[in-house]
């Protein structure tokens, strides 16, 4: 009774997955078919108003000058562009390749600044920025995040459409060394998945926006007014997203807004950076649980549910499929030699059954893994090749799984560090490579 319980549930969770991400596919269809003939112009705006980009940036010194050029040659008004590049604790040449960058001729007479900050890390290096901030929007890229030339053309025209509704703007992210190895290459399906399909969909259909930590702005008045950035987080996107959320206003895609980060190129870069990423969706999502029983507006509760259902049920779920999975298959071995043992894992004695079952998740899993990667890739100009669905397949075996050991990783780590009040938000830095 017992094993078939646990078949049912773990059946059950993993068709309720499927199907939360056939909505998630058939939005995201939807708003790239509304979308595909609409013809992209960037005519003057009706105002220009002054935005603060500000590039937190610690041993950036390999990234920093490509990022701080893309940000000064981006196409907006310069006079209304004040940039702040923040060395933050830095042991390397990061400010001066900055003071370099800011003092050639090209942008000599720029309204741009190095600060050199020290102390304590974390996001209190946003926090001192937004003191010296004289922009009506703060504008956020990471240190090795090289926006599209019209990248803040496009976040302040999304804005302007409701300033007083649109706190905050986000545009979508590409990997910029996605060609290096087959890790950078899965990283890169991965993103374009997030960007074009997920936050696509949910902007489209529920109107609800996910800052994804670079490449957005935010009006300087609100982030003042909830006294800016929770320093200790260690998602501090999703953490302010749900602040958002919760006041009732919106973030809104700026889907041509680009920007093109490095990602990591070896596996423990990688898997130290997801680790961090899952702490803070984990603890978000706690942190946020109780909004799902309060009087927290629906889009609020609809994410919670969300972050609830992909970071802990389905997680869970895919967990309990593999242990029953391996069950079956270690019984069945066993079975060769001792045929007094049985499946453990059956819906009576319909082994048959079971096991189309499975197959059947198998099949649908994999099936729809493969539509998300094809549809995100055929959004951009020349992704959607042979290569990306072999490449699909390949990664759905490998990188996909990792998902799964950095999960139960994370959920482990948070669960010590309340128990023996440890600090559990210390910021692993994702090691950087010349390009």
């Amino acid at each position: 009774m017992i094993s078939e319980t646990l078949l049912i549930v773990s059946l059950v969770s993993i068709w309720m997955s499927l199907l939360m991400s056939t909505l998630t596919l058939t939005g995201a269809t939807h708003f790239w078919l509304k979308h595909s003939t609409k013809l992209v112009t960037t005519e003057p705006l009706s105002a220009y108003p002054k935005v603060t980009i500000v590039v937190p940036a610690h041993n950036e010194e390999l990234v920093i000058a490509k990022t701080t050029r893309a940000i000064l040659d981006m196409n907006y008004s310069a006079a209304k562009v004040e940039l702040i590049l923040i060395a933050d604790n830095c042991t390397d040449h990061t400010a001066d390749v900055m003071r370099a960058i800011l003092n050639s001729r090209a942008y000599r007479f720029r309204n741009a600044r190095v600060f050199e900050r020290h102390g304590g890390g974390g996001k209190g290096a946003l926090n001192d920025a937004l003191k010296m901030a004289t922009g009506d929007y703060i504008g956020v890229y990471d240190a090795d995040a090289m926006p599209e030339e019209n990248a803040l053309y496009f976040l302040v025209k999304e804005a302007l459409k409701d300033p007083d509704q649109r706190v905050a703007v986000f545009g979508r992210n590409k990997t910029r060394n996605a060609k290096q190895n087959f890790l950078t290459k899965c990283i890169n399906q991965e993103i374009v998945v997030t960007q074009r399909i997920q936050h696509c969909a949910i902007w489209h259909m529920f109107k609800i926006g996910r800052i994804p930590g670079t490449n957005f702005i935010i009006r300087r008045d609100f982030v003042e007014s909830i006294g800016g950035w929770r320093d200790g987080a260690l998602t501090e996107d999703t953490d302010i997203s749900f602040t958002i959320m919760q006041s009732g206003k919106l973030i809104a895609l700026a889907y041509n807004s680009e920007a093109f980060q490095q990602a990591p190129e070896t596996l423990h870069d990688y898997y130290f950076q997801r680790l961090r990423w899952a702490k803070g969706n984990y603890q978000v999502v706690v942190h946020n649980f109780m909004h799902l029983f309060d009087h927290s507006n629906w889009r609020v509760k609809l994410e919670t549910f969300y972050y609830s259902c992909t970071f802990f049920w389905f997680n869970a779920a895919i967990i309990l499929s593999d242990l029953i999975f391996l069950a079956n298959v270690v019984a069945l071995g066993v079975h060769l030699f001792d045929p007094s043992v049985s499946l453990p894992f059956t819906f009576g004695e319909g082994n048959i059954l079971i096991a189309q079952l499975l197959l059947f998740n198998w099949l649908m899993m994999i099936i729809l893994y493969a539509l998300q990667i094809s549809i995100a890739m055929a959004t951009q100009i020349g992704q959607a090749t042979t290569s990306q669905v072999w490449m699909a397949l390949a990664a759905y075996f490998t990188y996909s799984q990792l998902f799964i050991i950095i999960s139960v990783h994370a959920v482990c780590s948070v669960i010590a560090d309340g128990l023996f009040h440890r600090n559990g938000n210390v910021w692993v830095k994702t090691r950087r490579f010349s390009d």
